[in-house]
């Protein structure tokens, strides 16, 4: 029965992440394509542990733990660049005025 649900639930997310991978392609502004992939990396994160219940092992969960760190820190930067222009801000360097 819980195989059953993983492979469900494996077709499912899989729809969901080409629909995803859509929105990252096509996506009409940069912030778009910004939570495309995010949201593409919630659901690499919920194919790995729907795997790991499929084929019954507890591996995959460590995979899912770091791609949801890497996919927070990534987030992250990018949103920051695109509002500052630049991911690491230097002292010495003059700020812009608007």
């Amino acid at each position: 029965m819980i195989h059953t649900a993983a492979l469900i639930g494996l077709i499912m997310v899989g729809l969901a992440s080409l629909l995803t991978l859509y929105r990252l392609v096509r996506g009409p502004t940069l912030p778009d394509r910004i939570l495309a992939l995010d949201t593409l990396t919630i659901n690499t994160i919920a194919l790995i542990v729907l795997f790991g219940i499929w084929i019954g092992t507890s591996v995959n969960f460590e995979a899912a733990l770091l791609m949801a760190v890497l996919g927070f820190i990534s987030t992250v930067i990018l949103s920051k660049y695109l509002l500052r222009g630049r991911i690491i801000e230097l002292k010495n360097t003059p700020k812009e005025h608007d």
